[in-house]
């Protein structure tokens, strides 16, 4: 059974006097039901969620794969915010690895997409440098709606032509090779993207913190220990401050915390 553990809030007064009520839900959940409880904030700029997994001991992968560290429930809910979402934005090191393919339509979000004004399926924006990648995959040629390449002004024009002749959509965000976040995601907004999804990998997802462009964290505990020298969610050089999340809601499976953190 799935059970949902909802976040109130309560002020100090309330705190000290024990007044917090608790309120435990032990039911299943459809995925009508967890599209309600994970859609995104009525906002009028773009609003960029993470999804990750982590077992107990902090490792975001097992041989270089985030699906050994997962479960069933833990993809049923990856599904879901990828069909809430307008955009999917992936490290190119993740494609490599991960075998990404182009997001794909499902009867059960068509309505809901409808309504909210979405295309079929969510795209794809790769971030990339060097623009590495192998664009004879499907996510490049047969995506149900075009694969975005995110990369700096100083992307190799050979790259850059082989991008776009595959079909991608080549989106300048950066001065130099690299991409800058705030400008990604500003660049996304202006296309019309503001349910933004990030799906890592840990130096894309650490990129996105330092840059201070995170709004919101949805991170599942996996009751697994992995030990070894794999990467935490999150990558790259420390930051002076780290930044302050509050927990939103807490749904708990077979051992498995899945959690949601909103910036604070």
């Amino acid at each position: 059974m799935r059970r949902l553990f909802p976040v109130t809030y309560e002020t100090a007064a309330q705190a000290s006097d024990g007044a917090q009520e608790t309120d435990v839900t032990d039911r299943e959940w459809g995925i009508e039901e967890l599209a309600e409880a994970y859609a995104y904030p009525d906002v009028r700029e773009p609003w960029l969620r993470a999804n990750m997994v982590s077992t107990l001991d902090g490792a975001a992968q097992h041989d270089g794969r985030s699906q050994p560290i997962s479960s069933a429930t833990d993809m049923r809910i990856f599904g879901v915010l990828r069909g809430l979402a307008d955009v999917v934005i992936v490290g190119a090191e993740t494609v490599r690895q991960e075998g990404y393919r182009p997001a794909r339509a499902r009867e059960a979000f068509t309505a809901m997409r409808e309504a909210a004004g979405q295309g079929p399926a969510p795209a794809i924006a790769v971030v990339t440098a060097s623009l590495d990648l192998d664009f004879s995959l499907p996510l490049f040629t047969s995506p149900l709606v075009p694969t975005l390449v995110l990369t700096g002004a100083a992307a190799a024009p050979d790259r850059v032509a082989t991008a776009e002749k595959a079909g991608a959509q080549v989106v300048i965000a950066g001065d130099g090779m690299g991409v800058d976040p705030a400008r990604a995601v500003r660049a996304l907004g202006d296309l019309g993207f503001s349910r933004l999804l990030t799906e890592g990998g840990p130096r894309l997802l650490g990129q996105l913190v330092a840059g201070a462009v995170l709004d919101e964290l949805c991170l599942t505990v996996s009751p697994l220990l992995a030990t070894g020298d794999a990467q935490r969610i999150a990558g790259g050089p420390s930051i002076p401050v780290p930044k302050r999340f509050e927990l939103v809601s807490l749904l708990e499976e077979a051992g498995f915390l899945y959690t949601r953190y909103r910036r604070s």
